[in-house]
């Protein structure tokens, strides 16, 4: 039976600044790679926080420098996170990345290693932390409508299948979430290639067509850039080859599936931006699974839908990754990490209405609280994108 949205309610984490919230994380977040040693250090003293170790943060200058304190800044500001602990090798851009999740209302403290050492900042930081996971865990959850959830999608290892019956069956979802003023983002720039004029049609108005296409055509400068219009062992990848997708074409073709029938583009985002309103927005970001879903969890995010073909075992530290597949193969060989099985689509045993509410159902218990596939078998990609080489 359709679940009827217009009096739908899920159970999440109201936070500081009224945004609600999935999960009810304690995390400690590294400003940079030498930070590394020391948040892990917390998270194994402390019982209930969870370190997010990255390879980056040293020497960024420019636009890729302020990526770089935006997706850890939204990562930190997330709803599903109830408070950070901040660990850097100085205390200026500890500082920086503090003041930013401090603007929510949420608890934050920062830790600069220099003039200390690891030992005692390993200290400092575990008290606070400890007293962080004990006023976390008291926090309960409360009622909330479903336009105060956000929800992103992102597709990975596609094959036939998924542009034929589990993309769609995203698409189906977000046409009826859409309809009831719930936050959708999609993306995936590069695998919009050779459909783009289709993203760009559905786009709300010229304002917002225009933003598209200079997002599109900024990626297309990229590629030529570096010299080259053969992305052969990229896109499509041997994965995607292997089920069936021959070319980019083809592959954005069953991309574009995802935003269903009905939902107009509303607003155009740069990587790791936040919305500043309901309705569908396009966010330019990578095709790489782990780099474009830690975007959406750094752009504040709380329930992700990834489709996959071939299968795909990607999750995310905060971000709980639901995954959705109608490749009957895929379904039996790898069911560990599947979360909604739509391969009844192919057969003809469910249509897509039906396959669309199995998403929203799994959709809403994983909003309560039960925990998607990738979550219980520990998949953690916490992945930062790079826009180019430090200095």
């Amino acid at each position: 039976m359709a679940i009827d949205l217009s009096k739908a309610t899920f159970w999440g984490y109201r936070r500081e600044n009224g945004r609600v919230g999935v999960r009810n994380h304690v995390i400690i977040l590294p400003v940079d790679d030498l930070s590394n040693a020391a948040a892990q250090a917390v998270e194994h003293n402390i019982k209930g926080t969870l370190a997010l170790p990255h390879p980056y943060g040293r020497l960024q200058f420019g636009a890729d420098l302020e990526l770089h304190f935006r997706t850890l800044i939204g990562t930190g500001a997330n709803p599903n996170v109830a408070a950070v602990v901040v660990i850097g090798i100085e205390e200026g851009w500890t500082k920086r990345v503090v003041d930013g999740i401090a603007k929510t209302g949420k608890p934050v403290t920062g830790f600069g290693i220099e003039g200390y050492g690891d030992h005692d900042t390993i200290k400092r930081a575990s008290k606070v932390a400890k007293e962080y996971v004990q006023w976390a865990s008291e926090l309960k959850r409360e009622e909330a409508p479903v336009k105060e959830l956000w929800v992103s999608t992102k597709c990975g290892e596609s094959d036939t299948t998924s542009g034929l019956g589990a993309n769609p069956a995203v698409g189906n979802a977000f046409d009826k979430l859409y309809e009831h003023g719930v936050t959708l983002v999609f993306g995936e720039t590069s695998e919009l290639t050779g459909g783009e004029h289709l993203v760009a049609a559905r786009c709300r108005d010229d304002k917002v067509r225009e933003k598209f296409m200079f997002m599109f055509n900024r990626y297309q400068d990229m590629i030529n850039r570096h010299k080259t219009d053969d992305l052969s062992e990229s896109q499509p990848t041997k994965g995607n080859i292997a089920g069936g997708l021959t070319t980019i074409e083809e592959k954005a073709l069953g991309n574009i599936q995802k935003i269903g029938r009905k939902c107009k583009i509303d607003g155009v985002l740069d990587k790791a931006e936040t919305p500043t309103g309901p309705g569908l927005w396009f966010m330019d970001s990578s095709s790489a699974a782990a780099e474009m879903v830690t975007l959406c969890a750094a752009a504040g995010f709380v329930v992700h839908f990834f489709p996959t073909g071939q299968g795909n075992v990607i999750g995310n530290p905060i971000l709980p990754v639901i995954k959705i597949c109608a490749n009957p193969r895929t379904v039996r060989t790898m069911s560990e990490h599947i979360d909604v099985d739509v391969s009844g689509l192919l057969r003809r045993e469910i249509n897509m209405d039906e396959a669309g509410d199995k998403l929203i159902e799994s959709m809403f218990r994983t909003a309560n609280g039960r925990l998607t596939a990738a979550e219980a078998l520990g998949h953690r990609e916490f992945v930062l994108t790079r826009l180019y080489e430090s200095a």
